[in-house]
């Protein structure tokens, strides 16, 4: 990304890497369950998401989640919070995927931007959402830019630009093309996060010491 990436982002995917292993980031049982996750985990922690997702018990899927009622959906997915919004935002996801009767192959034979497009159409899909679907239930390469993202850019020294899409096509331009590269990354920097770069961050131990900017300076 000339102008806006000093470092070398594989360098950092190596580093995080070697530190913490793969990831295997997205835990789901089926592409449909992971886009439920990416709907669920907007503004709230993970362990709510999966609270939610069990009490779907083994009913998880498109067509449940079609003819469930409004009410019935709010109280399954009660945990993960936000839970009047999100639950018509899964029925408004899932009646965009019903177009392709429900079939993930169908969905992943179309081109990236035109997903993309058609995703960030639904209401309550935004970027970061949408990419995580693209990338971790369609198989496109976008990489995934979060909240995570910018600070640990930002504390490596980086001039992050303000607009998503700008950074995601920045980072994309200087690292191969590939879904598992963008999925690990990604997750090994919500890891990464958690541990270190937290927002007050936890310095001693870090992977990232010799390169931050913040803790060198």
């Amino acid at each position: 990304m000339a102008g806006v990436l000093k470092l070398e982002p594989e360098e950092i995917f190596n580093i995080l890497l070697t530190a913490y292993g793969p990831r295997r980031w997205w835990p789901a049982r089926t592409p449909y369950e992971m886009m439920v996750g990416a709907i669920l985990t907007q503004n709230t922690a993970w362990n709510n998401v999966e609270k939610a997702i069990r009490n779907f018990g083994l009913r998880l899927s498109p067509q449940f989640v079609t003819a469930v009622s409004l009410e019935d959906l709010i109280g399954i997915i009660k945990p993960c919070g936000y839970f009047n919004q999100k639950a018509a935002y899964l029925k408004q996801l899932t009646s965009w995927f019903e177009q392709y009767d429900y079939d993930i192959d169908r969905v992943r034979q179309l081109e990236g931007d035109v997903l993309r497009r058609q995703l960030l159409a639904i209401k309550g899909v935004g970027p970061e959402t949408a990419d995580s679907i693209l990338l971790y239930a369609l198989d496109q390469p976008y990489f995934v830019i979060d909240a995570y993202t910018r600070r640990l850019l930002e504390r490596l020294g980086e001039e992050v630009p303000s607009r998503y899409d700008q950074l995601r096509q920045a980072i994309e331009a200087v690292l191969p093309r590939d879904t598992y590269v963008y999925g690990e990354f990604h997750a090994l920097i919500v890891e990464h996060a958690k541990r270190h770069c937290r927002k007050l961050p936890a310095c001693p131990g870090c992977p990232l010491g010799n390169i931050c900017r913040r803790r060198l300076s």
